[in-house]
């Protein structure tokens, strides 16, 4: 984030508004703007306003306030705000010097953003170590380290799109996204402002309109990129600089009219400065998690800043600064870049403190508590550091002080990660030694050795390693994610066996992965797997698994596409299926686990006409939680990371249902040998069972490849498995 500072006034008749230093995505200083020409320089108090407003929105937001769904647009007010401040100092310099010092530029920003941000990021990393699962401090250390380096947001952008990031909390560092945006802008946005300045001396021309055009060009593709990128990814277009550079943009470009703003009719300023304010509340009050962000949707609370933010430069008296210069509004907002800055990792400490769970009144009283902090760090380390003589007349001492704090932030996420290690008690045994399923009976439904005990001697996989134990699939690169349609495939066994098996569906069928290879390899098989996350084998109609309750739309392209494959050119005499969701979306646009059974009938008859078999793995029950962290936490008391089986939620039933009485449709179910007990169990065998959610750990499911291929004659498919032949524990 930035800030901004108070520059000495311009004499240039068309002066620009400047400010030292400007906001990030968040917060910052006070700043200066130049009005008309040959008026007096003031400070701009509806600006420190607009931060007040977008730093409370945010962290009322997320604090869990819920009418205010859309309080994360402070953000993008923060940009454009940033935008505008930065670049008025850019081109003040400019027409002040005839160029811009790269080297006082990132001076100043070192000495205002760096020190604070290494503070946070030490704080931050103690309480990781306190309060945060260790089976996240490996992502949380290098979220830290990303942070401190600003690039954070390319980081949480690969983990949005990562199926197998599902689930996971959020980092106590997710709000340096916007930070690492906008630094990243900065990085590139006075190289091309020196660009004008060199390209107006060769052609001896004003450096303005050579600014605006390279803005034009850096703005246009970002907006047309935004737009697309948002309705095919937005969970990544959230993040990604990309699709944010045009707010900043916005911003840009004020600062480059601040003259033509500055003429505006006083009443049609009055009128577009608190439109502006009415658009930031609209938005705050009408979007929600729901809406695909940033995208055109953006456009509201961006040109709404910008509208408050031109009719400043024409009036106060009447206008917004009536009450964003207010004396309460100008506090917080000076208090706006520590307080964004503080906010957030308690908010993700509290939250872990309370098991998981933080009602809005504890995120309330944990906002409050943040500005604690933040006043220290304001008061303390930012104004010292920005206002120290010493450090302001050394550029070289800035840059110094800026690369050490940096340093240590890096060394605070390297401290996490140095911290994971395979040092709970139970684990580390030697991976062929745990026999899991194995040591159950051959009817295991009540068999004591899957009951919950509280202490195992060892267990594999590591807890802090589970969500690594996985099928081939994702690291082969063929299972495909949840925004393309494309058909990706993976073939094991051997490739010319006449002997052909595919796989088809979501994670749950890919969990099985380890097993199918044993049987493929030891049955001469060529298995091919077919995958997509949260996208079962249906015609049915799916919603997204994202919270949004829109239209899975790629998951049905992608059936429609893999469907006739699997008929006209794979050609498999057997299908495998398994699926995650228990409901579709029926006619009426309804919900409904009917619609579900009526998509997987009409999938499955497809096949089964063309003279295939389909074997339809039964969904094993979901934990409600996530059992390797349970086991991280409680490595002497496993029992407390038992669940009930009749309680758990299953695919299963609305399986077992669609393939009732279809021919050539057969359902296995090997519930028991995964959860033997009324209280499913942790460990047993002393493999973990779960990895992530309710998916399998790939440990635990090689152990179950005796009982599958024990099921598999009665579907018609003949299969043998030698456990002595078989690599990695098989039980």
């Amino acid at each position: 984030m930035s800030v901004s500072e108070f520059p000495p006034p311009v004499t240039s008749q068309a002066s620009l508004a400047t400010a030292t230093d400007a906001p990030s995505s968040q917060h910052r200083g006070s700043a200066q703007n130049g009005a008309s020409s040959g008026e007096t320089r003031r400070q701009r108090g509806d600006i420190e306003g607009l931060r007040a407003i977008a730093v409370t929105l945010v962290v009322l937001y997320h604090a869990g306030v819920s009418f205010l769904p859309g309080g994360y647009v402070g953000v993008d007010v923060f940009l454009v705000i940033s935008g505008f401040l930065i670049t008025s100092q850019l081109v003040s310099e400019l027409e002040r010097t005839g160029s811009v010092s790269l080297t006082r530029f990132y001076a100043r920003r070192a000495k205002r953003l760096l020190p604070a941000v290494a503070v946070v990021l030490i704080v931050t990393a103690a309480l990781t170590r306190i309060f945060i699962p260790k089976t996240q401090w490996e992502a949380v250390g290098g979220d830290i380290v990303g942070s401190a380096l600003y690039v954070v947001n390319w980081r949480f952008a690969a983990r949005s799109v990562d199926y197998l990031a599902e689930g996971t909390a959020p980092s106590p560092v997710q709000h340096f996204w916007s930070l690492a945006v906008e630094e990243q802008y900065y990085v590139v946005w006075p190289l091309l402002i020196i660009l004008a300045a060199l390209l107006a001396r060769m052609l001896s021309r004003r450096a303005k309109p050579i600014v605006w055009t390279l803005l034009l060009l850096v703005a246009v593709p970002s907006i047309v990129y935004s737009v697309i990128e948002t309705a095919h990814s937005p969970e990544s277009a959230f993040f990604v600089t990309p699709t944010r550079v045009w707010e900043l943009a916005i911003g840009a470009g004020l600062a480059l009219s601040v003259s033509q703003c500055a003429k505006l009719p006083r009443m049609w300023a009055i009128v577009i400065g608190w439109a502006g304010v009415a658009c930031i509340a609209a938005s705050a009050l009408v979007f929600s998690g729901a809406t695909a962000w940033p995208g055109y949707h953006a456009a509201l609370p961006t040109l709404g800043t910008a509208a408050v933010i031109a009719a400043g430069c024409s009036v106060v008296r009447g206008g917004p600064e009536l009450l964003l210069g207010t004396a309460p509004f100008r506090w917080i907002g000076g208090l706006s870049y520590s307080l964004y800055l503080w906010h957030w990792p308690l908010l993700v400490a509290a939250t872990a403190y309370w098991s998981g769970t933080l009602t809005v009144g504890h995120g309330l009283l944990v906002a409050l508590v943040a500005v604690v902090p933040a006043w220290l760090t304001h008061r303390l380390i930012e104004n010292p550091l920005r206002y120290s003589a010493a450090i302001s007349n050394s550029p070289r001492l800035a840059l110094s002080l800026g690369a050490n704090f940096t340093f240590v932030g890096v060394v605070a996420g390297m401290a996490i990660l140095l911290g994971v290690s395979s040092s709970t008690a139970v684990a580390g045994g030697p991976a062929r030694q745990a026999p899991g399923a194995a040591v159950l009976a051959a009817d295991p439904r009540d068999d004591p050795a899957g009951a919950p005990a509280d202490h195992v001697e060892y267990m594999v996989p590591d807890p802090l390693q589970a969500t690594k134990d996985l099928p081939d699939v994702y690291a082969n690169g063929c299972h495909q994610n949840a925004d393309d349609a494309k058909v990706l495939s993976c073939t094991y066994g051997n490739p010319k066996s006449k002997i052909r098996v595919a796989a088809a569906g979501d994670s749950k069928i890919a969990q099985w992965l380890p097993a199918l290879q044993l049987l493929a390899t030891q049955n001469n098989w060529r298995l091919t797997v077919f995958t997509k996350s949260g996208c079962t084998l249906t015609s049915a109609q799916m919603m997204k698994a994202d919270g949004t309750k829109q239209p899975y739309t790629s998951c049905t392209e992608w059936n429609s596409r893999l469907l006739p494959y699997l008929i006209n050119t794979e050609k498999p005499d057997y299908v495998f299926t398994s699926q995650l969701a228990s409901s579709a979306i029926d006619a009426a646009g309804q919900v409904t686990p009917e619609a579900m059974v009526a998509g997987l009938r009409k999938s499955w008859s497809a096949l089964t006409r063309a003279g295939m078999r389909v074997i339809v793995l039964a969904d094993n029950p979901d934990p409600g939680m996530e059992v390797y962290e349970c086991v991280a936490k409680n490595p002497d008391h496993l029992s407390a990371c038992a669940f009930d089986r009749d309680k758990a939620h299953s695919g299963a039933p609305v399986q077992k249902k669609a393939a009732a009485g279809m021919a050539r449709v057969s359902f296995i179910d090997l519930h028991d040998a995964i959860c033997p007990t009324a209280r499913c169990s942790a460990v047993i065998g002393n493999v973990l069972v779960y990895r992530q959610g309710s998916h399998l750990t790939a440990t635990y499911v090689k152990t179950l490849t005796p009982r599958l291929a024990k099921a598999l004659p009665k579907a018609g498919l003949r299969a043998k498995f030698d456990a002595a032949a078989a690599t990695g524990p098989t039980g």
